[in-house]
């Protein structure tokens, strides 16, 4: 017996990809709902072969659904998700707005699955930012050998992380620089096309100096994996439609060499590694658009540091950064009997 699933922000770029990726994973489901706000009402999406019509948000009744996949944004978030847990399905959210509520647990199933038994406090689990995401499923395995100190980041995050409008305005700000200029931004603080901006979301309002991006990359790592380990991170925006690269400087109490770790990685769930020392033999957003896993390449020894690593991480931000990896919440939890199926009325 399958379940009833409703897809919460239906119409988005995450949400369209949940109705794709459910369907390639075969997950069981019985009936589905396409929800969204009242001006989306009656938009059409696909379901493999079955083509929906999006409903109100407003109006639906969440106590006639098992499951629901929300990525809608952190104020719809925060103004439903509880209400929903409360109706009785498990709600798995793609927004910051609860991943670091002491009472969600926020997984990524090869990081952290037993922390999924504590979702029953309200019936909501937290899915990461989707830069996390990719990072702690190539660090897990590398934690677990030989225990990380210190990680420094810089992102390469793509303009889908920003959804439609920061795709619309790559599009138009390319187009125009051969036309009659670029347009104005408008989504980001400066233009985008042929640039790269070091700001992803805003500053946050202390000394730090640190936007909310790299505040949660921070945050979210000493949550799921480790509390002690010290992050640096710088996050930018590049003029890539799909897909974040991260270059990762890591520093561990132990030596580990870039042939062990290379070992390591290959055997870890989740990973792939494409690491030739040759032109083109390591893994770019172009290349893995799509695809489920994490990519690590360039992985080296770092010879400044006595315990180091350097590495390059590449994956998809729509699928494993944001929707594959609240379906292999779902699917988490449909394996351990955790989902409570109840009787129509």
């Amino acid at each position: 017996m399958g379940y009833r699933v409703a897809v919460v922000g239906a119409t988005g770029n995450v949400g369209r990809e949940m109705f794709n990726i459910l369907e390639e994973v075969n997950f069981p489901v019985d009936k589905i709902h396409a929800i969204a706000s009242r001006k989306s009402i009656g938009v059409e999406v696909s379901f493999g072969e079955k083509i929906l019509k999006c409903e109100d948000l407003e109006q639906f009744d969440f106590s006639t659904v098992d499951i629901v996949l929300m990525s809608a944004g952190g104020a719809v978030s925060k103004a439903w998700a509880e209400r929903i847990g409360k109706a009785g399905p498990v709600v798995i959210d793609n927004s910051s707005t609860w991943r670091m509520d002491p009472d969600v647990p926020l997984i990524v199933p090869e990081v952290n699955p037993d922390a999924v038994e504590g979702f029953t406090k309200k019936n909501i689990i937290a899915n990461p930012n989707c830069t996390t995401a990719g990072l702690l499923v190539a660090l897990k395995p590398l934690h677990d050998a030989a225990k990380i100190k210190r990680i420094v980041i810089s992102t390469y995050q793509s303009v889908s992380g920003s959804g439609k409008e920061g795709m619309d305005e790559l599009w138009a700000q390319t187009k125009g620089v051969f036309v009659l200029g670029a347009p104005e931004p408008k989504k980001y603080p400066k233009q985008i096309a042929f640039n790269v901006i070091p700001q992803c979301d805003s500053f946050i309002d202390d000394d730090s100096g640190d936007t909310k991006e790299e505040r949660k990359m921070a945050d979210e790592t000493h949550k799921m994996l480790d509390p002690s380990i010290k992050v640096s991170a710088t996050c930018v925006r590049v003029p890539v439609f799909v897909g974040h690269g991260e270059s990762v400087n890591i520093e561990f109490e132990r030596a580990i060499s870039d042939d062990e770790a290379r070992e390591i990685l290959r055997e870890a769930p989740g990973l792939v590694v494409i690491d030739k020392r040759e032109d083109g033999g390591y893994a770019t957003p172009k290349d893995i658009q799509g695809e489920f896993p994490v990519y690590v390449s360039r992985i080296r020894n770092d010879p400044s540091l006595e315990h180091g690593l350097s590495l390059w991480i590449v994956s998809d931000n729509l699928r494993k950064g944001a929707a594959l990896n609240a379906i292999q919440i779902a699917q988490l939890l449909h394996d351990r009997g955790l989902i409570k199926q109840r009787a129509l009325a």
